[in-house]
């Protein structure tokens, strides 16, 4: 039995760079999983900025992304400005909310929708027909589970491709359906020869989405330093080493195939660079991935116009390219670019050590403000893995842990021992989960921050405190990782462990506070009236 499927979001800020840019084939990929699994997509609805949408103004231009029934394939229906695509785009929302009010949808796939106004009826409708929804974008997500939408499944973007979003997607309606399925791992219906003739590899290059898309590897080696401290694994040193010098080979390789699109070729590419990159840090890493990616994207076209032989074609395209990239940086750019992320971290830590204190409380204050306008993934999260290349923790890794992920945990926490209604403790149990179990998804407090001025004032100045302690204490550590294992990545566990604790604590307590003293209002205009 086919399930029917609607697909609704846009291609968000946070995911604009990890795939919302090229539209077409994230929703590709995301159709490919579903036809695995026998889900059938019967709705559409997808606003494509040209840029983020956490920098996107009403001028910005836009297309409108439905489905064609017939075509059995997403059309652009609406093309303009921002403003013209999301006005012809409530009125696909009000068809979409007749067809969940029909039966005609039981399923929805979300990436950052607007709940608020674009995508207002559509889950409206599904949350009157409790129709299971799943999809990322933490603060999309995080409004729709507050406002009572059936969300058997969410995350933020942070980290993912679209081939994992699209996986996790289609997992998670399956789960809840129990039906049976096994993920494609090749390819959407995309050729090689048509890739690399596309769009300009120059426009792919996105230096914001490659750090980010990095991001696992850098979080590895931070566990293997965790576990190299463990009485008996000492012997883990050695491989934490060994993955500090792997790190610009796996930027190289993201970079490669983020900017050629030609999957194994531009990967073979971008292990070549990145091995004769290394000398040059991540900074040398990043420079010959890209430089790969380029080269490879022409070779590869040069060589299919020349009617090279398919094996050549890979050999020359793959190795050459790598091999071109990786000399370039390894003879030219490699002190320079070694030189270039020195200086960033030396000036951090210059800066640092005027006022460490001072440092952390000014950091602690500008961190919501950064993560909720854009500023933190664009300019924030790179500097972390810039100053983790050395140590594997950070100045700015141990104030986003206890200004971000501490004060998020608290405020889920008091909403799930003192909620404001029923609802909201629901709502804050699996993002309190998530982000003591793996040191994400702080978007989780963004429902209880939005809708009261008090706890959105309680955050930021409860990670002001963390970040003032973290200066204090000198400490330096990383997020992403479990909770219970920041203290120990870090360089003063001790004084970590008290950072994260005095976040957490002081979130909690404003927000327990804030609730009581809501849940004592209402309860007396209930007895007046």
């Amino acid at each position: 039995m086919h399930r029917q499927i609607a697909i609704i979001g846009s291609s968000g800020g946070n995911l604009y760079n990890l795939g919302g840019k090229e539209p077409q084939k994230l929703l590709d990929e995301i159709l490919l999983q579903m036809e695995s699994a026998g889900l059938t997509c019967i709705a559409l609805q997808f606003i494509a900025a040209q840029t983020s949408m956490d920098s996107a103004k009403d001028t910005t231009g836009a297309a409108l992304y439905s489905w064609n029934i017939s075509q059995g394939a997403p059309v652009i229906i609406a093309e303009g400005t921002l403003k013209e695509v999301n006005q012809a785009a409530q009125r696909l929302d009000q068809e979409i909310a007749e067809q969940i009010d029909l039966g005609e949808i039981e399923g929805i796939i979300v990436m950052s929708a607007d709940p608020e106004n674009t995508n207002r009826r559509a889950f409206e409708a599904a949350t009157r027909h409790k129709l299971p929804v799943t999809g990322t974008g933490g603060t999309s997500m995080a409004m729709l589970q507050s406002k009572g939408v059936q969300v058997i499944s969410a995350s933020g973007t942070t980290g993912t491709t679209n081939r994992t979003r699209a996986v996790a997607f289609v997992t998670s309606l399956c789960k809840h359906w129990r039906m049976p399925y096994r993920p494609v791992i090749g390819g959407a219906a995309v050729s090689a020869v048509s890739t690399a003739s596309g769009t300009s590899p120059w426009k792919r290059i996105n230096i914001r989405g490659i750090m980010m898309a990095s991001l696992p590897g850098f979080i590895g080696m931070a566990l293997i330093l965790a576990a190299s401290k463990i009485p008996g694994l000492s012997l883990l040193t050695a491989v934490f080493d060994l993955m500090i010098k792997a790190l610009p080979v796996i930027i190289a390789v993201i970079a490669a195939k983020q900017i050629s699109e030609l999957d194994e070729v531009s990967i073979v590419a971008g292990i070549v660079a990145g091995v004769l990159s290394v000398e040059g840090g991540i900074i040398g890493g990043m420079i010959g991935g890209i430089g790969a990616g380029l080269i490879v994207h022409y070779v590869f076209r040069k060589c299919v116009e020349w009617r090279f032989p398919a094996t050549t074609v890979n050999i020359v395209a793959g190795g050459v390219s790598g091999l071109i990239a990786g000399l370039f940086v390894y003879f030219l750019i490699a002190p320079v670019a070694l030189a270039a992320g020195e200086s960033i971290r030396y000036l951090i830590e210059t800066l640092v050590s005027w006022s460490p204190a001072f440092a952390g409380l000014i950091a602690g204050i500008l961190i919501w403000p950064a993560i909720i306008g854009g500023v933190y993934h664009a300019a924030i999260l790179p500097i972390v893995l810039l100053e983790m290349e050395r140590t594997s923790n950070s100045f700015l890794g141990a104030v986003d842990m206890v200004g971000l992920v501490m004060v998020s945990a608290g405020i889920t926490l008091a909403n799930i021992i003192a909620p404001r209604d029923k609802g909201e403790a629901a709502v804050a149990a699996p993002g309190f989960a998530i982000n003591m179990g793996f040191g994400t998804f702080v978007e989780a407090a963004y429902p209880f921050m939005f809708s009261n001025k008090l706890v959105f004032a309680g955050a930021i100045a409860s990670a002001g405190l963390g970040g003032l302690l973290v200066g204090m204490f000198e400490v330096r550590g990383t997020a992403y990782v479990p909770s219970f294992l920041g203290p120990v990545t870090s360089n003063n566990t001790a004084g970590f462990l008290i950072s994260m604790a005095a976040s957490l604590l002081c979130s909690f307590l404003i927000t327990f506070l804030v609730n009581k003293m809501s849940l004592y209002r209402d309860s007396k205009q209930t007895i007046s009236l």
